[in-house]
Parts: structure tokens; C-alpha cells; sequence
């Protein structure tokens, strides 16, 4: 039997289509644990679930993993349901159906539950970063606010928060520098922790290691790397994972001419972090500071960045398929 799922919050539509295309059943099921376990337990053998990859597909996907194949299915290449004149539950559920019968469903990769598990660790150190940096900009505005230069380069090394703990401020901006002051604080140790977490995860890892190699990587964008990649078998060329990486413009042929394309679909956090690190990877080869070089005086730094990241990619690929260090050039 051929499952589709129309996955919602609080609810789901199932439709149960067999060979044939024949529908043998459709409901509407609640989607708390008891409720999804008895519908698994009630599929018929051999059955396999299609479910598109919409917000709370990771709750779906991992009660029920062990149960029965799930097919994720790639929302923005899921036309026939995007594209349907008349959307309802029950049809776009038998939609995701009969393409996953017939073999036209367009899926996604789904890690294994060892690298969703590091993708967690990764997400959760990046958004205490972002909380960390969004409560130096507020201190940057009081200051601003209050007309002070501090001449330092980092006013928030060790030294540099004294003096701010000095200052001579009004007791509104005292009350709020010292509190900012104290969240960062924690928020210092948070990170402390999470780093020393990612530092034997990545001591763990062979692979990790090889990117280690590579100027400008550490145990964080190592990791990085590695969990947004997956299995790096399920990449036929360097070409197919700069395009998962969203590296690859794309290109729209006209009559008069090509147009490029941006960067718009992909792994967003691979693509982030190899930008990030393009600078430092550029400046540790001649042949990167030529090739930055010639792009950025025809289409500008960033496009520059994007060259030098895609190349990077490119040898990340090698290196992963032949389990080899970075060799500098």
C-alpha cells in the first residue's frame, strides 16, 4: 500500500492508495503519539508512507521511523499539489500518493539520527551566538546614545567590560548595560559548554579530522560541514553538491540570451559557512586569490566569495571521496 500524508499542527489526512491506484481508505487522524502509533500499526505490511516535508515533519518522521519507510517529499518540487486548482486534505493526500506509486515523487534526503542529533548541537551553539551578538548591539546603542567612544578594539574583552561596569551612565542605561552585561556572561558559558560538546564530537569523526586540514576550518564549520553534507556517497560529482549547496547559479535561456540566476535553494547553512570561511581559505592559496581576484573585478566581492566557496566545495568533495588530507597547493 502507497501512503499519503497530508501532515498538518494538530491533525493529518491520510489517504491509502494500493497498486492499482485504486483508494482503499482515507481519515483524519489526531496527531498526538497514541493516535499516529495505532495508524502505523494498522498499515498493512509492505507499506510506505509519502509525507512532504512541512513544519513538524521531524515529530511525524522520527515516532514513526521504525514503524514503516518514509518518503519525505520536496515541497518546492511537488508541483501537482502547489499547483492544483482545487486544494483540499484529502486530494493533495492522494496526490502525494499516487507520485510515490508511480515512482514521480520528488524526495528529499533525510539524515540518519546520529547527524540530525549534531545538526541540533550545531543550530543550538548558533543561536546562542546570535543572542550573544544581538546583546552587544544594544550596548553599542546605549553608548551611542550617550555620545561615549570607547578606544578599544573589542569593547567586550575582559578589560573593556570593566571600564563599562565604570562608567558614569544615568540609572536607566546603569540598570541596562549591567544586565546585558550579566546575560552575556551566562551566555558565555552556554557556549563554553556547547564548544567542548562539539570538540569530542568532532574527535569522534575521521572525517572531521581530514577538514581540519584545511586553512580556516575549525571544529565548529568541520562539523558543520559534515552534518549538512550527510553521506557524501549521495553526491555522483563535486558539480551535484555545489548545487545542494546552492553554490550553482541557476540559468533561465531565452530567445535573446541567457540570464543567470541567484542562490536561492540549497543547504543555506552550508552555503553560509563556506562564504564565511572563503576569506581565509583564499588567503592560504595563490590560485584562490587569482581566482577571487578575476571574479571580483568582473561581478564584485560577493560574487567573489561565492567562486572561492564553490572551489572549496569542490575540494571538500575530493578530499571526503578519497579520505585524504588538504594538500596545499
Amino acid at each position: 500500500m502507497y501512503i499519503g500524508v497530508d501532515y498538518h499542527k494538530h491533525y493529518s489526512v491520510t489517504t491509502m492508495m494500493d497498486e492499482t491506484g485504486r483508494i482503499r481508505e482515507q481519515q483524519k487522524i489526531r496527531n498526538d503519539p497514541k493516535s499516529l502509533l495505532a495508524f502505523a500499526e494498522a498499515l498493512p505490511e509492505n507499506s510506505t508512507i509519502a509525507l512532504e516535508a512541512t513544519n513538524g515533519w521531524y515529530y511525524f518522521y522520527e515516532l514513526l521511523e521504525a514503524r514503516c519507510p518514509i518518503v519525505l517529499a520536496h515541497p518546492l518540487k511537488t508541483r501537482a499539489i502547489a499547483e492544483a486548482r482545487i486544494k483540499t486534505d484529502k486530494i493533495d493526500s492522494a496526490i502525494l500518493a499516487h507520485l510515490l506509486r508511480t515512482g514521480l515523487l520528488p524526495s528529499s534526503y533525510i539524515a540518519p539520527k546520529n547527524i540530525r542529533d549534531t545538526r541540533e548541537v550545531l543550530r543550538y551553539r548558533a543561536s546562542l551566538v546570535s543572542l550573544r551578538t544581538s546583546l552587544k548591539n544594544k550596548v553599542h546603542a546605549i553608548l551611542d546614545k550617550n555620545g561615549i567612544r570607547m578606544e578599544v578594539s573589542d569593547i567586550f574583552g575582559k578589560k573593556a567590560i570593566q571600564k563599562l561596569r565604570e562608567l558614569s551612565l544615568r540609572d536607566c542605561y546603569r540598570i541596562e548595560v549591567d544586565g546585558y552585561l550579566r546575560l552575556m556572561e551566562t551566555l558565555g558559558v552556554l557556549i563554553d559548554e556547547v564548544n567542548r560538546t562539539i570538540e569530542r564530537l568532532v574527535g569522534a569523526s575521521t572525517e572531521a579530522s581530514l577538514l581540519l586540514s584545511i586553512p580556516g576550518i575549525g571544529n565548529y564549520s568541520a562539523l558543520l560541514i559534515l552534518s549538512e553534507i550527510g553521506d557524501i556517497g549521495r553526491f555522483p560529482s563535486a558539480k551535484k553538491l555545489c548545487s545542494y549547496a546552492g553554490l550553482v547559479p541557476s540559468i533561465r535561456s531565452s530567445v535573446e540570451k541567457p540570464a543567470m540566476g541567484r542562490y536561492k535553494q540549497g543547504s543555506k547553512w552550508l552555503r553560509w559557512i563556506l562564504i564565511e570561511l572563503s576569506h581565509h581559505f583564499k588567503n592560504s592559496s595563490p590560485r584562490m586569490k587569482d581566482l577571487y581576484g578575476r571574479v571580483a573585478y568582473k561581478h564584485g566581492k560577493n560574487t567573489a566569495r561565492v567562486a572561492v566557496a564553490r572551489e572549496m566545495l569542490k575540494i571538500i568533495y575530493a578530499m571526503l571521496t578519497q579520505k585524504r588530507a588538504y594538500r596545499r597547493e
